[in-house]
């Protein structure tokens, strides 16, 4: 098979996978808490990792990593992921519907505009700046609308969760922007870094798991939204003649989602959240467009 066949495979593979988390999560979330699902899907991000890092590199260059790994900012790059943002993720799936959590935690990429700026001293181009706008359009016309069996608060805090984890995302990805690690290896450290604290809210909060039927939800999202997915759209890109063709696709992925969730979770999708989701959409598009004038 061409290579350029074979990245447009592994990134269709990815986006599909990508595209039902969402739907993963809420339907999960009818059988697990939150803290039960961030447990048990983080557990088995960690599983996974473990061993394909033992595979890649083997024990002893996995040890010397580990010591090398151990220190205030790998712990606190854990704690930001996967600890806090799902943690703030999940919580905001189980107040909001899936087909509002989802686009809102889709800002990250406009935010990371903004942190870029503020960390990084990176300049900000009128582009950008109407690209920005735009998606917080977007994000007013989804965050205004009421859930359909919601508490009026629950929303008004679901909203602030989904979009916190976009920022928290979005603070994670900058604070890595530099770093000269494998991608496969530093998401590693991540979650052997960042389960103690997991564990620690799952165990010391009291939560206990109240039904197992939501622990293969549990093991699906720790694959397909942290795990498997990542290394296909790592190797999407790697075959890729140009990554542009590849990462366009991307922008498939919050339309896919509606579908699933509309198809798969049963929710109706509102006329509000569809054109939100076009202006984050095109916000995003529109930045990244500017990135490469």
């Amino acid at each position: 098979m061409d290579t350029q066949k074979k990245a447009y495979l592994h990134a269709l593979t990815a986006i599909v996978a990508w595209s039902t988390v969402a739907s993963a999560f809420k339907i999960t979330l009818r059988y697990l808490d939150h803290s039960a699902l961030l447990f048990f899907s983080s557990l088995t991000s960690l599983l996974f990792f473990s061993i394909l890092m033992l595979v890649s590199r083997g024990g002893r260059s996995l040890i010397v990593e580990l010591k090398k790994g151990a220190t205030p900012r790998s712990f606190f790059l854990g704690f930001l992921n996967p600890f806090l943002y799902y943690l703030v993720l999940f919580k905001a799936y189980s107040l909001l519907p899936a087909s509002r959590a989802m686009p809102l935690n889709y800002m990250w990429p406009i935010v990371l505009v903004l942190f870029s700026a503020l960390f990084l001293g990176q300049r900000i181009s009128l582009n950008s700046i109407l690209a920005i706008l735009i998606s917080f359009l977007g994000v007013f016309l989804i965050a205004s609308g009421r859930g359909e069996n919601s508490p009026r608060t629950a929303n008004i805090f679901g909203v602030f969760l989904a979009l916190s984890s976009a920022f928290i995302w979005a603070l994670y990805w900058t604070l890595n922007l530099k770093s000269k690690k494998e991608p496969a290896l530093r998401l590693f450290l991540n979650f052997v870094y960042g389960f103690p604290f997991v564990a620690a809210y799952y165990f010391l909060a009291g939560h206990q798991l109240k039904s197992s039927a939501g622990l293969l939800g549990a093991v699906y999202v720790g694959l397909f939204e942290m795990g498997f997915t990542f290394l296909m759209w790592l190797k999407a890109l790697r075959y890729s003649r140009t990554t542009a063709p590849v990462n366009n696709m991307v922008y498939l992925v919050p339309f896919l989602s509606l579908l699933f969730i509309h198809l798969v979770v049963g929710e109706n999708i509102p006329a509000s959240t569809l054109l939100g989701v076009f202006l984050i959409v095109g916000g995003i598009a529109l930045q990244q467009r500017s990135e490469r004038m």
